[in-house]
């Protein structure tokens, strides 16, 4: 009975998910209202540049850990469950499973761009630079860090 149950769970979570996969197009990026997810990471948004009005928000970071609650409870910031969003990345390679999660397993409606941010700069795309701020915020983060970790080694035992 429990199997059923489960089973029944199962494919009412799949029929109420949804997930797009549609290639990453500059029509698409330009005339869309959707919201869009940059899920890279933040070299590759200095590296690549973003899409302008792109929401940033790393899924993977720079070793390849992720925190799924983190993700979520900060993905629910920007967006509804029942609204459908598009999430992107370099080639589409983690927007594939990412998409699947959040659609298939947690009943978002996301639209994975296909191809992703390679796609659409060789498309022709002219891509945003990463905003200065946001990489000031990260260098003033980061030099605030390293100056407690120095007084913490600095202080007596």
């Amino acid at each position: 009975m429990r199997k059923i149950l489960f089973g029944i769970l199962i494919l009412a979570s799949i029929l109420v998910a949804e997930v797009t996969n549609i290639p990453a197009t500059i029509d698409f990026v330009k005339s869309n209202k959707m919201k869009i997810i940059d899920i890279r990471t933040e070299s590759e948004w200095k590296q690549m540049g973003v899409i302008e009005n792109a929401y940033l928000l790393t899924f993977f970071d720079e070793e390849s850990k992720y925190n799924i609650k983190d993700f979520i409870k900060k993905l629910n910031k920007i967006v509804k469950k029942d609204e459908q969003f598009a999430i992107i990345c370099n080639t589409s390679s983690r927007t594939k499973l990412v998409s699947n999660l959040l659609g298939n397993r947690l009943g978002y409606h996301v639209v994975n761009l296909v191809g992703g941010m390679d796609k659409l700069i060789k498309d022709g795309y002219k891509v945003t630079s990463y905003p200065k701020e946001k990489e000031k915020a990260t260098v003033e983060s980061m030099e605030l860090n390293s100056t407690t970790q120095n007084s913490l080694k600095k202080t007596p035992k």
